[in-house]
């Protein structure tokens, strides 16, 4: 192998760890990065308008995908610090992005230099690890750690910053310094046979048992053993909020998304169950609010996380358990190959089965007939008819996806990208598009709020010109809903900056070369919904939906208040 430039020691590792897509946004100090990808075939590049929106594409796309995404910032100081939000979002998903900064020439630091800023130390709180590379020598090194460490237990975003001086530079290579290092990481390990049999005992002599499902399982892809392992109990499965695809919605012992911002049957089941498998997850803020009102505090709970600190944190465990929830699901389900569930069980589980009907019953017809103004249930039920099997979504924070996480349907996991416990707006629609690359044949479905969506739609420039075609539907009732609620349930109605004006979003889409589509009437939401998905090209659905339709904020519950503001 023959010399290279430090930029082209960067993108060979990109080939050599099978990178298929890198996000970027052009700048003068990665240039050398730039101009070695223009000749690398097998990766396409696609340029954002913002760092910031690159970062969530990229971490749409590693979530969808389950590789690691790449994000280019070209440029020092404004370049990289616009780079802190989407990793701090990638950071509290345990997403693996692979962050890559154009940084400082190495003569130039210290010395109050043009955008200088100290990126090494910056990233280090919203990152798993960040380097800054001292010798081009050692780019395929840094660059193998790279995605070591962001596709490692727990997984997270990484970032490595290259002074623009060390990328000019000419770097003696051989064959040997290139070599695949985070592709081909497989992690999945189990418990002692001890603790297994211990976990399994608890299991066995459960009345009310319940699986709760979290990132562990979505992320690695594990619903079907969980799924035989549920079966082998007869034991409903929860949901961690943020999670509710981490088993297909259409199996009968699927319960939806627990907790303070589940649904009331799933939620119940967590405070009723005698034994909790918590397969994955931290029972964290979203899933219990660190309170034993949303989970049983006399429960026997087993909690298989990967994270070591993870376990026990929050609520007392009778059977910790350091491993991959699949692996462990696995494990269980051998040590219980000769379980049958006795009558409690069934008792438990199908009085579960009939409230859950019931519950879908009563949001179907809650949701009700066509009424303007539009209400946001009657949205979503009608997202659970018109869309396909395969659809993806995406969803922001703030009080509107609020309402539609547990109420849309999931039928091939991964199938829902949220701002998780980061709970930031304006994440949406640019995950969207990461998702769309990473699973080009499906539907992607991006929902935000109005606010959100004017922090990010210059995106829509990069979705015309990459041929990403998503489907944004933009839930707009012209306020800041969350903060809206807040100031009218504990401030007196005393508004200020929660509403917003916005331009017609359907016309702001076409302006770009996006298709454009407005409801204004609940009578057409139906059509306008399909007619975007058949589309074939980006397409923003501008959809009016009634402002008083918020959350209401009162100490006691988070129930929806759909009957307007006083």
């Amino acid at each position: 192998m023959n010399a290279m430039t430090g930029g082209q020691a960067v993108v060979e590792s990109l080939k050599i760890e099978e990178t298929s897509h890198v996000f970027g946004l052009i700048g003068s100090a990665g240039m050398e990065i730039f101009d070695a990808l223009y000749d690398a075939d097998s990766i396409r590049f696609i340029g954002v308008r913002d760092e910031r929106t690159g970062v969530h594409m990229a971490d749409g796309f590693a979530r969808a995908s389950g590789q690691a995404g790449v994000f280019l910032a070209g440029q020092n100081g404004p370049g990289a610090t616009n780079l802190v939000t989407g990793l701090a979002q990638a950071y509290a998903a345990y997403s693996p992005v692979v962050a890559l900064a154009g940084s400082l020439s190495s003569a130039h630091i210290y010395r109050d230099a043009f955008q200088e800023v100290d990126q090494q130390s910056l990233f280090k709180p919203v990152t798993k690890k960040t380097w800054t590379l001292t010798q081009s020598s050692r780019i395929p090194e840094m660059m193998r750690e790279a995605f070591r460490t962001a596709l490692s237990p727990r997984r997270g975003p990484v970032l490595l910053n290259l002074p623009r001086d060390l990328l000019a530079e000419n770097v003696p290579a051989s064959a040997e310094s290139y070599t695949p290092a985070g592709r081909q990481l497989e992690v999945g390990f189990g418990a002692p046979r001890g603790v297994t049999e211990r976990a399994a005992a608890l299991l066995r002599n459960a009345k009310k048992p319940l699986i709760v499902a979290g990132g562990g399982v979505k992320n690695g892809r594990h619903h079907a053993i969980v799924l035989k392992l549920a079966e082998r109990l007869n034991a409903p499965v929860a949901m961690s909020p943020g999670h509710g695809d981490a088993i297909p919605c259409g199996h009968p012992l699927y319960a939806g998304q627990m907790g303070p911002r589940g649904n009331v049957v799933a939620s119940d089941l967590a405070r009723q169950a005698d034994v909790i498998l918590a397969l994955g997850t931290r029972l964290g803020f979203n899933t219990t609010f660190y309170s034993a009102e949303n989970i049983n505090a006399a429960a026997d709970i087993i909690q298989v996380e990967s994270e070591p600190t993870a376990i026990g944190r929050f609520f007392p465990v009778s059977v910790g358990v350091l491993g991959d929830a699949g692996t462990v699901a696995e494990d269980l389900l051998d040590a219980l190959r000769d379980h049958g569930p006795g009558a409690d069980v069934n008792s438990w589980t199908d009085g579960f089965v009939a409230r859950r009907k019931a519950l879908l019953e009563t949001r179907d017809r809650e949701a009700g007939s066509p009424q303007d103004p539009l209400q946001p249930g009657f949205l979503f039920k009608t997202l659970r008819d018109v869309l396909p099997q395969d659809a993806m979504f995406t969803m922001d924070a703030g009080t509107l996806c609020l309402q539609a996480t547990d109420q849309l349907n999931y039928h091939q996991s991964p199938a829902l990208f949220t701002p998780l416990d980061f709970g930031l707006v304006g994440f949406s629609y640019a995950c969207g598009l990461g998702v769309k690359l990473a699973e080009p044949k499906r539907t992607v479905v991006s929902l935000m709020g109005d606010g959100g969506f004017g922090m990010t739609s210059s995106e829509i420039g990069t979705a015309v010109a990459n041929g990403i075609n998503t489907v944004c539907i933009v839930m707009n009732n012209g306020c800041w809903g969350a903060e809206k609620a807040y100031q009218r349930d504990f401030f007196g109605q005393r508004y200020l900056g929660a509403d917003v004006p916005n331009p017609p979003y359907d016309k702001l889409a076409e302006l770009w070369g996006a298709r454009g589509f407005r409801v204004e009437r609940a009578a057409d939401l139906a059509k306008t919904v399909a007619d975007a998905v058949a589309c074939g090209q980006p397409a923003i659905v501008d959809v009016q939906v009634d402002p008083n339709a918020l959350y209401s904020f009162r100490r006691d519950s988070f129930k929806h208040r759909a009957t307007g503001a006083k």
